[in-house]
């Protein structure tokens, strides 16, 4: 605290405010640093239905879901397939396709490992984006 006599007023104390500016000034960089890396959920990606005016079965065919059933059977769109033939399979389907898009449906009783490993062939098949289709949002809800 800075202080100033004057001539006839007596002692008038002025803050000094150096040190103040000097904490704010740290402290907006920090905030600056931090908050960029702060994490974020995982991004979703829901299956959108099809207008009025296109056929039904064209959707069908845009769409790729990869089901994930009891008893390791692996299903793309109710084609069967098994875990070793799930990645190429995903591949001769995904080359020629601008939008790399897919969805993966697992039943009730499987276990996560289960879908996280589809997950994970999939992203090798060169999957840009997975999404997760739930009873809830299959029933529209």
């Amino acid at each position: 605290m800075g202080m100033t006599v004057g001539e006839n007023k007596g002692a008038i104390s002025e803050p000094n405010i150096v040190p103040l500016i000097d904490v704010l000034l740290v402290l907006i960089i920090i905030f600056m640093v931090i908050t960029p890396r702060i994490p974020t959920g995982l991004s979703t990606i829901v299956p959108q239905p099809a207008p009025p005016n296109q056929p039904q079965n064209q959707t069908a065919n845009d769409t790729i879901v990869v089901q994930v059933q009891s008893g390791g059977k692996v299903l793309i769109n109710q084609d069967n397939y098994t875990w070793e033939t799930l990645g190429p399979a995903l591949t001769k389907i995904f080359e020629i396709r601008a939008d790399k898009i897919a969805f993966v449906k697992g039943d009730d009783n499987v276990e996560f490992a289960q879908i996280a490993r589809a997950i994970d062939i999939m992203r090798g098949s060169g999957i840009d984006h997975v999404g997760l289709i739930t009873a809830k949002i299959e029933a529209g809800q």
